[in-house]
């Protein structure tokens, strides 16, 4: 039998690893600011803000700039291509200002999903193609990580069989490049969302998440990718957003939970959750209740949230440069809550803020 991994050297495993661990130390998170330039559009709609490429750098300028308050809270941010070559009013590039602050460089790497034929309008993600060689100027670049969506839907018929293999080896494939680029890799956040749409109950987003997982766990074993240099990127299990029953934050953290020790290996250094459209406030509650589930957690569960620590900053921002501080401050808290909430330790005061506790929920979401 070959040697597992033959492809790594001890070095490249053991960097791989270090930067995994330390995107998801102890009450560290990340901030998932890689909206595609049509994302941002939708989201600045919302505030009357003109979709610029100034503006979208003036932004996230202001999330990069936040004050030494979030440094226990960020470990990783994730970048669009865009931002990773933008620079701050000084003329630092936004990838060096984020490491100068300890935290780790993360870049989205795949060009979004497509339909996948044979099926009942479900999709596989495309970007396969040349990634090898994007991921090596992006390492050269200033990025240590990279982060790459597949997205599955509950319905009566699906996901299908064919669209779980099919984006489970997408993602492995995926990830096994990343780790092979040359001067060391970049560690892939495996990200297979099942979108929240539709009525069903809990029980059937946590059967479907363990058959998810399961086959996303089997693919990168056969890819031969290195888990300990990986991060996972899945959906809390929560019931479909139609669903007539309300389910209390322990239930999720319970059903979340045992999903992933049915499926999720202990070498995982951390499972990073995304929102899925749930309001910044219940992304922390939940996040909280998970950590505080009395089942064993050999993993990092932490958070990789975008719209749950975002939509009250750029609310009180409102494209405006006099309302800085106030963005700042609203990304501060939530980056805070969310900081407690990974360690099992947040409190809701019931303090929502500008839009705490709006749902950020939006149909067949793609970005």
């Amino acid at each position: 039998m070959p040697h597992a991994y033959p492809f790594l050297s001890t070095e490249q495993k053991k960097e791989l690893s270090d930067i995994a661990k330390k995107i998801v130390a102890p009450g560290k998170g990340i901030l998932a600011a890689d909206e595609s330039t049509g994302s941002v559009a939708k989201r600045f709609q919302g505030i009357n803000a003109e979709n610029t490429e100034e503006n979208r750098r003036l932004y996230r300028q202001l999330l990069f700039t936040a004050d030494d308050r979030v440094a226990p809270c960020i470990g990783g941010v994730i970048f669009f291509h865009e931002t990773l070559y933008q620079k701050t009013d000084d003329g630092k590039l936004f990838p060096q200002l984020i490491r100068e602050r300890g935290q780790v460089v993360g870049i989205k790497v795949d060009k979004g999903v497509m339909p996948l034929a044979g099926t009942d309008g479900e999709t596989t993600t495309q970007g396969l193609d040349g990634l090898y060689e994007r991921c090596a100027q992006y390492k050269k670049d200033g990025a240590d990580f990279a982060k790459w969506r597949c997205v599955l839907k509950i319905t009566e018929n699906t996901p299908s069989e064919l669209a779980i293999m099919e984006n489970a080896n997408v993602l492995a494939r995926y990830a096994s490049i990343c780790q092979m680029v040359r001067h060391h890799g970049i560690v892939p956040i495996v990200e297979p969302e099942i979108l929240p749409d539709g009525d069903h109950d809990l029980q059937r987003t946590q059967y479907v998440t363990e058959k998810v997982l399961a086959a996303v766990y089997k693919a990168l074993s056969d890819h031969h990718v290195y888990l300990e240099g990986t991060l996972l990127k899945p959906n809390m299990v929560t019931a479909g957003h139609s669903c007539t029953r309300k389910y209390s934050a322990q239930e999720v953290a319970m059903a979340t939970v045992t999903a992933l020790r049915r499926t999720v290996p202990p070498a995982v250094p951390g499972v990073t959750f995304l929102s899925g459209g749930q309001s910044e406030e219940q992304a922390s509650i939940n996040l909280n209740a998970i950590n505080q589930c009395p089942l064993g957690r050999p993993w990092a569960l932490t958070f990789s949230y975008g719209r749950a620590l975002q939509a009250s900053a750029l609310k009180a921002w409102g494209g405006k440069k006099e309302n800085g501080k106030a963005c700042q401050e609203e990304y501060i808290k939530r980056a805070l809550n969310n900081n407690l909430a990974s360690q099992g330790k947040y409190v809701s005061s019931g303090d929502k803020g500008a839009a705490g506790g709006e749902s950020l929920y939006v149909a067949n979401h793609a970005y």
